[in-house]
């Protein structure tokens, strides 16, 4: 398999993109301090005066000792300032007594516990990735149900966590509540939908209605402990199965319960050699593209990622502006597409070939994208870009082995459907702070208002205002450039994580090791291709 070489130093745009690449970085490094702040220094103390472990602990101490930790949506939230950055909710995926397991941890530092929408999105997302890569979920509960005065963008999509919750173990997927201490109306269903539950003696409280509700719907007077208490739960109702004697005896007995899965993987997991790649991925700094119309060479981000730096191309001198071949990435086999500019006819034919034989190989792909879209003008037109275009989406949607992106770039209009973007249910999707996400840029989408209007101008006669044209492109251009922005689409959940590219190699080897929890298998046909 031939190795991909570098030229990447000698590259006029390298230090650039280097430069604009840690300059974005200081500022994603701000909203995690923000995230791990967890609600700030008088709401952890105060939780720690309680004698209760910090959500954080609660994690490390249920995964295995010195184990990775793939963090999924860490900056949800980060596109409102209304919200805290992280929306009180950690989700993941890490080794659980050798189980890879997504873990939910409420944290009830960050207001409560209590849930927002963008912490609903969140979770549904951490639930999705357990049901399509057979993950177990283990959840660690102490919530105060919804925020109330969002309840009207909570309530309904909120219902979903229990449906998921309950579709998990009708599919042999197991699911497993730690209750820490509250949790209250629609939390209580965590531990209601779970298969195992595990309260804490003397802090769990777990309630449909807590005492003011109850004091107000039939007007009883009842405490918290003998209206939810674990201790009733565990004698009475039947609602815990194991009652522990503090946090850490709850997190044993939950890491003794997912022992006791005995779960094993379904996927062929790593079959190559997982030897690091022969260039330093310190320089991936510089692979993501300070200027969004300045291509960058799709081989250097490859030889930085993949397993010695090998690719095997497929046709490599033909549709050029997409490179495809096969290689591996911590031992797992990949197929990659990966863009090397705009997709044109050829460029669609070949990822939709390459899609097919990648399905007929039971190998998983990896898409990277950096793509302004399908390439426009009457010549493209009259040549089948649309058809072909087409075969890509058709090719992209109907493909079974399991997807992995990468936004590295620009992912803009169908280019980001033809690179399996979200709406196409890849695995897992990463971005880097140097990708951008629109319908197209600022500077066309505004300029394409001002043809249309200074065109509605011209057909009624009247006079067209430039300056007021001139106002309305510069307020498109700064609103696209702000919702396009990486930290906005991970702020809404339109991803799994903003990574540094330094870590790419390790992340995507963590979502490629989750995805071999289940099975992997190509499709055996598509819908028919437009000829």
């Amino acid at each position: 398999m031939a190795v991909l070489a570098s030229t990447l130093r000698s590259s006029p745009d390298y230090e650039a993109n280097r430069a604009a690449a840690l300059d974005a970085l200081e500022h994603v490094r701000e909203l995690a301090e923000v995230v791990l702040a967890a609600g700030g220094q008088r709401s952890t103390t105060r939780h720690r005066e309680r004698g209760k472990l910090l959500a954080r602990e609660r994690v490390d101490l249920l995964l295995d000792e010195d184990a990775p930790f793939l963090e999924l949506s860490a900056l949800g939230g980060a596109h409102d300032p209304s919200e805290t950055p992280g929306v009180g909710v950690i989700t993941g995926i890490g080794p659980v007594s050798g189980v890879e397991c997504v873990v939910i941890a409420n944290q009830p530092t960050v207001k409560g516990g209590t849930m927002n929408p963008t912490g609903v999105t969140k979770q549904l997302r951490a639930l999705e990735i357990a049901a399509q890569n057979r993950l177990p979920v283990v959840s660690l509960v102490e919530s105060g149900g919804a925020d109330l005065p969002k309840q009207a963008d909570i309530f309904v999509p909120a219902g979903r966590i229990f449906h998921d919750l309950t579709r998990l173990s009708a599919a042999g997927i197991p699911t497993v509540a730690l209750v820490f201490g509250n949790a209250t109306a629609g939390g209580a269903y965590v531990p209601g939908m779970s298969e195992y539950t595990v309260f804490v003696r003397n802090a769990a409280r777990v309630f449909l209605g807590g005492p003011p509700l109850v004091k107000m719907a039939i007007n009883e007077d009842v405490d918290e402990e003998t209206l939810g208490g674990a201790d009733m739960h565990a004698r009475e109702s039947g609602l815990a199965d194991y009652l522990a004697a503090d946090e850490h005896d709850a997190i044993r007995l939950g890491r003794q319960i997912v022992a006791d899965l005995r779960w094993r993987k379904l996927g062929p997991g790593p079959s190559l050699a997982a030897d690091e790649p022969l260039h330093d991925p310190e320089e991936l700094l510089g692979c993501g593209p300070a200027d969004l119309r300045r291509p960058v060479e799709a081989r250097e981000l490859l030889a930085r990622v993949l397993d010695g730096s090998r690719l095997e191309e497929f046709k490599p001198l033909y549709g050029t502006t997409l490179v495809t071949g096969w290689g591996s990435i911590c031992g797992f086999p990949v197929g990659v597409l990966a863009n090397n500019g705009i997709l044109f006819s050829a460029e669609s034919r070949k990822g939709a070939h390459f899609i097919q034989l990648a399905n007929a190989r039971d190998t998983p792909l990896l898409f990277v994208q950096n793509i302004t879209g399908f390439m426009v003008g009457s010549a493209y037109e009259r040549g089948g870009i649309i058809k072909d275009g087409a075969k890509l989406i058709n090719a992209v949607a109907n493909s079974t082995v399991p997807h992995v992106t990468l936004m590295a770039g620009a992912s803009y209009g169908a280019g980001n459907y033809g690179m399996s973007g979200k709406a196409y249910d890849p695995r897992f999707v990463f971005t880097w702070p140097s990708h951008r996400i629109a319908v197209m840029g600022g500077r066309e989408l505004g300029g394409v208002m001002s043809i249309v209007r200074r065109g509605a101008a011209e057909r009624s006669g009247t006079e067209y205002d430039e300056d007021a044209d001139a106002a309305m492109r510069a307020e498109i251009e700064e609103l696209i450039a702000a919702q396009s922005h990486a930290v906005y689409a991970t702020g809404r959940v339109w991803d799994d994580g903003l990574i540094d590219p330094r870590d790419t190699r390790n992340v995507l080897g963590l979502a490629l090791s989750a995805i071999h929890s289940a099975p992997v298998q190509g499709a055996t046909h598509f819908a028919p291709f437009r000829m």
